[in-house]
């Protein structure tokens, strides 16, 4: 549908579908270079900070999985890593020399015997913490603006982890909440980042913008993983925490100098782009007040195909995060430098992905190919069905390294492309509550972070291949499951009850306009 009086995207849908293509057709026509350059842009520049933001994100909820190797005394804790369970798969001598015990650290350097549940509940112990403070983040960035709760929801956490190694010495209790309140402040983050691009992201650019900024989360887990080995290794794991910590309060302090919450406060923007933002993104990107649509919120069907999706995505995305490097130790036996590499590059791929998968679901959408539902169904279907079945081959590649290792990087690569799929699909629904509905959709999220290592550590206390079959096929069949649940009730329209109320009389108005009498 072409655009009139200039409205944006966003702009009430007239037909009867709802459907709205996405086109700046007026804009262009009226005005050639309308589109200011992208490069070194105001909200590219953002996007690039929050890209950074979440790679140090995810430095600071990774660096345990890897840590908790050096940090557990192997030879007290897991009596079964000396059994012939234990030992499935055999040891290479040029590999891990000492089978799958824990690697040596620095003189002075404490370690802990924490059996698997153990290490299961302190693993997960993130996520109780992350659950809580979705929901309301989301709530009061879309009121005040993202900017504050982002920034100091990294900071908050960054401090915290510098705690760590005091925590694990007082003991797992403490280390468990120390680790909750981590994820309590990490939770208003990426609620934030939507409100934000609600209110930055010119809909044509959606897609690219937020899978750069989001695509930090990869990223952050690639460079993070073998950086946290090599530290344990060379300077003992309790470095690993300063160094995170350290990174994260550096990365707010430009932040705060850096960044606004809209364009229009933007001190450094230039007129032209302000203006292109602005106009471009319409009503839809101020902020919502105080009062929300609860009720259509919980009945919407489209709302609901994202929160079950995500859900079972962030399974096996969360099971592997923090499992995989317990899987590489004690199943494959690389040594802790190796393990930690072999970690993070499926990781790699999938930060390629999710920048490319959004590049390309933006330019579908400009050339007007397909509509915004179809992107994101194809999108989604391709980044939760092809992972599952790279999952049930880990699964049956048994001791071989180099098939598990392929696997699994196919696995995270592929579900890179999911970024452009349900990952953004809040903002198209109801872009004014994008920040709400990201923190509603990622507090069910994030339900499988607490689940999931405790399940896994339940599966796998004999350490044995057919335990970690079990977890990866489990992981496979979730995943394929939210694929169904997606295409089957999954929408890029904008819902009636996301409308301001002048748009929802407008929309009504002009639908009877089109109805024959």
């Amino acid at each position: 549908m072409a655009l009139q009086n200039g409205f944006s995207i966003n702009s009430t849908p007239l037909d009867e579908s709802g459907e709205t293509t996405p086109l700046l057709k007026k804009q262009v026509v009226d005005v050639d270079d309308s589109v200011p350059p992208q490069c070194c842009s105001a909200r590219y520049n953002l996007a690039i900070m929050m890209f950074f933001g979440f790679s140090v994100v995810y430095g600071l909820r990774v660096n345990l999985s890897v840590a908790m190797v050096a940090m557990v005394n192997g030879t007290n804790s897991q009596p079964t890593l000396n059994s012939s369970v234990g030992h499935e798969c055999p040891v290479s001598s040029q590999g891990n020399n000492n089978g799958s015990q824990t690697p040596d650290q620095p003189d002075g350097i404490p370690q802990y015997s924490w059996d698997s549940p153990t290490q299961g509940l302190l693993l997960g112990a993130f996520f109780f913490g992350y659950l809580v403070t979705q929901i309301p983040g989301g709530y009061l960035a879309g009121h005040f603006g993202g900017s504050i709760f982002l920034g100091g929801g990294v900071l908050g956490t960054a401090a915290l982890t510098l705690l760590t190694p005091l925590a694990a010495q007082l003991g797992p209790y403490w280390l468990f909440g120390l680790r909750a309140l981590e994820g309590f402040g990490e939770g208003v983050t990426f609620p934030a980042m939507m409100a934000m691009w609600a209110r930055w992201a010119p809909p044509l650019e959606r897609s690219r913008l937020i899978s750069l900024s989001g695509s930090g989360a990869n990223f952050g887990a690639f460079v993070a993983l073998p950086l946290t080995g090599f530290i344990c290794h060379s300077l003992g794991w309790p470095a690993v925490f300063y160094m995170c910590g350290g990174a994260g309060c550096i990365w707010a302090v430009f932040w705060f100098i850096l960044v606004s919450d809209q364009p229009g406060t933007h001190p450094r923007i230039s007129t032209r782009e302000k203006h292109y933002i602005i106009n471009s993104i319409g009503k839809d990107g101020g902020a919502h007040g105080w009062s929300v649509p609860l009720l259509p919120m919980v009945l919407s069907v489209p709302l609901w195909a994202i929160i079950v999706s995500q859900m079972c995505a962030n399974w096996g995305y969360y099971t592997l995060l923090t499992s995989l490097p317990t899987y590489m130790d004690t199943v494959l036996h690389f040594d802790l430098r190796q393990n930690a590499f072999l970690s993070a590059l499926p990781y790699l791929g999938g930060w390629a992905f999710s920048v490319i998968s959004g590049v390309v679901a933006d330019s579908l959408l400009e050339k007007e190919l397909l509509s915004v539902t179809a992107v994101r169904k194809i999108f989604t279907i391709t980044g939760l069905l092809l992972p599952a079945a790279f999952l049930v081959a880990v699964g049956f590649s048994g001791c071989s390294g180099v098939l598990a290792v392929t696997f699994l990087t196919l696995s995270t690569t592929v579900g890179g492309t999911s970024a452009a799929g349900v990952f953004i699909n809040q903002i198209d629904i109801a872009p004014r509550y994008a920040g709400v509905l990201l923190g509603i959709t990622n507090t069910f999220a994030t339900i499988p972070g607490v689940v999931a290592p405790i399940i896994t550590g339940y599966l796998t206390k004999d350490h044995s291949l057919a335990g970690w079959r079990n977890v990866f096929c489990l992981s496979a069949g979730i995943s394929a499951g939210g694929a169904l649940v997606f295409t089957l009730f999954g929408s890029g329209k904008v819902q009636k009850w996301a409308l301001a109320e002048e748009e929802q009389e407008q929309a009504e108005t002009e639908r009877d306009g089109l109805i024959p009498t």
